[in-house]
């Protein structure tokens, strides 16, 4: 058990049977009344924000959390094989955790797993992928003043927005957080 005076930005709490993710740490001393500690923090599995008023002397528990680089391996139904990357052991992580973003992981990808104990609680991919189009609409010449977009498939099988002048077996670089094109890559 630690004190509340010990927690920091980034630690993640076992509060009231949740894990909960702190950003936003601050100590008050409002006037002649008792010092305490404002807290906002993230459930880490719903996503939702929890604002809480800690005494000074309040004792909470600060989770153990092991963050590691893995390289994504398969799909298995729900789970997606990771491998560590110095031990070459495998781990089997819930496609949820990486959110919609999971749509554009292909296999050999290196990727970030927190995990307490033994269970895994967060995960996040690179935020951009370099993927190759699939199938595209094939591009006009002249078009490519306008800014106007069209619909591609990717390598992954996800859909994206691209510039007219995209075609297939092109390279494209995509932010795995919004789904959107960034740039085409050269080969």
């Amino acid at each position: 058990m630690a004190k509340a005076s010990d927690i920091k930005n980034g630690n993640i709490l076992r509060f009231n049977g949740e894990l909960l993710q702190v950003e936003e740490f601050i100590h008050r001393t409002p006037g002649n009344l008792r010092a305490f500690y404002q807290a906002r923090m993230r459930n880490v599995k719903t996503g939702k924000l929890v604002e809480y008023r800690f005494r000074t002397d309040e004792e909470v528990t600060i989770a153990r959390v092991e963050t590691n680089d893995y390289q994504y391996l398969y799909e298995d139904g729900e789970f997606l094989v990771v491998m560590d990357n110095t031990s070459y052991e495998q781990f089997n992580i819930p496609k949820s955790l990486f959110g919609p973003a999971v749509r554009f992981l292909k296999e050999g990808v290196n990727v970030i797993v927190a995990f307490e104990s033994d269970e895994p609680i967060m995960a996040q991919l690179p935020s951009s992928a370099e993927l190759e189009i699939t199938y595209t609409e094939p591009a006009v010449k002249g078009d490519t003043s306008t800014n106007a977009l069209k619909s591609a498939t990717v390598e992954t099988g996800a859909e994206i927005r691209v510039p007219l002048f995209i075609n297939i077996g092109d390279k494209v670089k995509v932010d795995t957080a919004s789904g959107s094109y960034v740039e085409r890559v050269k080969s």
